[in-house]
Parts: structure tokens; sequence; C-alpha cells
């Protein structure tokens, strides 16, 4: 069998992975629709919570970020502090694709399984075909979470997780209850509240949380891609290092590093403006006509109801290898996990030789930075370098 690589996922970390496989002259194949997540699943007036120099994909030679897009495209150059909408950073991915990686195929891969000198894969047009490495680039799909007293509802269409839409302009005149605190809960209240949407935000924590604006220098804390802090320096220049501390400790920081808060400039937007019901959270559901009856507790053990039209869960994900249902069944089970995460080595291959892991789905291994898009900076050219290590001497 010639050595080939099969790139699962078209968005910023399988696009900028296939680039730098490219780049060291490997048989690549790329499966999927490329940036169709963030055209799909994000809705229309979303800005992205990095800057500008943060929303990148990795290209293995300079000429391909997304000021070069901008500045090529002939659209309005962004920087410092600017905010980047996500039809923007849409294009600019379609851009990078078109230039780096115009042969992505955009077919679903349906089924991945292992045999004796490497994969075996499935694909919706029919096709079969062999791999000797397979990247797992495919990012938030499967993983949405949505609390247990409103999973039974989803499929009725009183609620929704907030990926589902790309227009929040259909709840237009109803009622919606957004439960979350971070980014995606804020950001959609706002966006639904400027939809002429009878909205309210409906938050877990005491207080609401949003980051800081940017300030004059100058500053005792580094600049990052992330934000100024020490701490970020260490995520962002000491990724690598991330894996070799305790299990507890890492997944501990994945999920609180830069999480639950809504970015500086959403404050206006939601102040005196959205209802926001802080403290509370839901135990129970039920339909109610057309619309949801919700149970509240408050932190002080009361009870309440309140009825809406629909509830939309900007509740994040949960990364689980067995949402990813194009890996066969004994694949997944040979996996070694932490939590829901694949058990990764140095170079991004899973404890299933050949098999690799990158973006969301590499976190618990190499830390917060691997749920932002710069990190296809650290990502991209580690893997591709261990995928030509093993193509060259396996």
């Amino acid at each position: 069998m010639s050595k080939n690589v099969v790139v699962i996922g078209a968005g910023p970390y399988g696009l900028s992975t296939a680039a730098h496989l490219k780049a060291r002259g490997l048989s690549v194949r790329v499966f999927g629709s490329p940036m169709a997540s963030w055209a799909e699943n994000m809705p229309a007036g979303m800005l992205l919570k990095s800057p500008p120099s943060a929303s990148m994909l990795s290209a293995p030679r300079p000429g391909f970020t997304l000021d070069d897009y901008a500045r090529q495209s002939d659209e309005t150059r962004l920087t410092g502090h600017d905010q980047v909408p996500v039809e923007m950073f849409v294009r600019y991915g379609r851009w990078f694709a078109e230039e780096l990686v115009p042969e992505v195929e955009r077919i679903r891969v349906l089924g991945v399984d292992r045999q004796a000198d490497g994969f075996h894969l499935k694909l919706a047009s029919g096709e079969e075909l062999q791999a000797t490495a397979v990247v797992v680039a495919s990012g938030m799909d499967g993983f949405a979470h949505i609390p247990e007293p409103l999973a039974e509802f989803v499929s009725e269409g009183l609620v929704s997780h907030s990926s589902q839409h790309a227009d929040l302009k259909a709840f237009a005149g109803r009622e919606v209850v957004v439960v979350g605190a971070g980014q995606s809960a804020q950001e959609s209240a706002a966006l639904l509240h400027e939809a002429e949407a009878k909205v309210q935000l409906l938050v877990r924590a005491e207080k609401l949380v949003f980051g800081a604006g940017p300030t004059p220098g100058p500053h005792w804390q580094p600049d990052t891609p992330l934000g100024r802090s020490w701490g970020l320096y260490g995520v962002v220049h000491h990724a690598a290092a991330f894996r070799f501390l305790p299990a507890v400790t890492r997944l501990r920081l994945v999920k609180r590093v830069l999480g639950p808060f809504g970015s500086w400039w959403l404050k206006p937007r939601l102040d005196r403006v959205v209802p926001v019901r802080l403290g509370q959270h839901i135990t129970h559901a039920r339909r109610d006509d057309d619309g949801v009856l919700l149970t509240i507790r408050d932190v002080e053990g009361r009870t309440h109801t309140l009825a809406t039209d629909h509830v939309l869960a900007a509740t994040g994900y949960r990364v689980r290898l067995n949402g990813l249902d194009f890996l066969a069944p004994e694949l997944r089970a040979g996996l070694t996990r932490t939590a829901g995460f694949p058990h990764l080595d140095a170079g991004l291959q899973s404890s299933v030789p050949g098999l690799y892991f990158t973006g969301i789905q590499a976190a618990a291994a190499f830390g917060p930075l691997m749920r932002f898009t710069c990190g296809t900076a650290f990502a991209a050219p580690r893997l591709a370098a261990a995928v030509a290590s093993r193509l060259a001497t396996g």
C-alpha cells in the first residue's frame, strides 16, 4: 500500500494540518467542506473572541494571515483590538483553502476502521480507500452539550444548542431563554435582543464576567494571542509541556482557563439591555402548550417557574470520543483516554499508531490553546513533522 495521509475535517485545524503535510511532500486527501461549521453553526453577526492577530490558520510559509487575506481581497484591514466578524473569518479560511489546499473533497467520511497496515475508510460517495495515517480534525462536531433537564425537548424543537443556528433573526418576536455564562451565551443573548426577540439570560454563577478591555501601556504582564497574563504566556508558549502535568490538573485548566466569560465589548450590549437571571439553574422542564415551562432553583434553594417559547442552550461542548461515530467501535475502544479526550503523544498521535487528533480533541494533552484557532500554529507543524517521520521510517 502506498503511504498516504487522510485528514478528516476542513476547518482551521484540518486546513492548517493539510497545508503543512503537503509542504512536506506527503500524499494527502482532505475530506470536508472548508469552514462549514463556522459558516453554518455560528450566528450571523457574531464577532470572534480573539483579536485579528490571533484569528489565524497556520501556513508552512509566510503570506497567509488574516491581514494578508484582507490586503489581497481589498477588505478592511483589522488591527489591534478590532473585532473580527465571523463572516470575514469564513471568507479568510476559504481563501486559505483555495490557495494552499484546493483539492479538499466535499465528501463525508462514514467509517474509519483499523487494518494490519493502516486504516480502511468508507466515504459517502461510495468510495473505499486505505490510508497509512489518519488525522481527525473534525472540530466540535458531535460534542455539543445540552443539560439533562432540557435534552428530551431537542427533538420537539423547543430546545436547541447555540451551534444549531446560523441566523438568530428567526426568533424575532418570540420569548427565548438563553442558558449559559460564556461568550456564546452572552453574544447569543445580545444578538437575539438585537433581532427583536424577547430574551432572558439564565446564569448559574452569581455574576456575569467580562474580559478586561484594552488599556494603554506599559504593562508588567506579557501579551499573548489569548490575552495579557503570565498564565496565558505559559499556555501559549509551553503547550508542549502541558501534557506532563497530572491529568486532574490538565482537565481543570482546560475547563477554567479563559472561561466562562464574555469579551469586554459585549458588556454595553447586555447591561440594562437584556434581563439576566444570576445564580439560577434549571432543575426540571416540561412542555407547556407550544413552549417550555422551566423549574428554576436559585442559590438559596428557592424554586420558581419560568415559561418560554424556546430555550437556547449556550452550554458549550464536551469532548467524547464516542461522539465520533465515523470511527469504528473497535477503533474507539482501543483508544486510551483522559476523561473523554484521547491520550496523545508529543506528535499528537493517539494510542492507536497512525491515528492523530488535533484541535479541541487535543486540549487535554496540550492545553486550552487548542480551543482557539491560533493553536494551529503550534499543532499543525508539530503533527505534520510527526506524520512525516512515521511514514519515512514505517
